[in-house]
């Protein structure tokens, strides 16, 4: 069985730049683990900002992190998203994490997010504006 393709950087077509920060080592010198959350979420936010989602309530289901290649302080990243499957009630964003001016995935995530009415406790449909999105 073969491996899955690794996206490219030209396969996500919106990018942020975040620099890491001395806080985000661990005691080995590379970036820990569980900070890759934080770079993700601050990507997602932007992303929702760009495409103007910030007004469809959401609920993040679920979060998937392959971790391919370390980093260390100081570095400078450059983080790709795209949705990457739209749902019923749900769409997918698949982020890619690379070390600015490099081609190589640091980290590949995919984080689910529920469209959730917050009164009814229950998942509502993926509205228009995300299915219609134009990046």
């Amino acid at each position: 069985m073969s491996k899955p393709k690794l996206p490219n950087k030209s396969d996500f077509n919106f990018f942020i730049e975040l620099n890491t920060r001395w806080a985000d080592m661990d005691c080995i010198g590379h970036v820990n683990n569980a900070t890759f959350l934080t770079y993700v979420e601050s990507a997602r936010i932007k992303l929702i900002e760009k495409l103007g989602f910030l007004n469809v309530p959401i609920i993040m289901a679920s979060i998937k992190i392959d971790y391919l290649n370390q980093l260390s302080y100081p570095s400078t990243m450059e983080i790709g998203q795209k949705i990457s499957r739209i749902g019923n009630s749900s769409f997918d964003i698949l982020t890619g994490i690379f070390k600015k001016d490099e081609d190589k995935l640091i980290t590949l995530s995919t984080t689910t997010l529920v469209c959730f009415d917050y009164k009814t406790q229950k998942s509502i449909p993926v509205p228009n504006e995300i299915r219609n999105n134009t990046l």
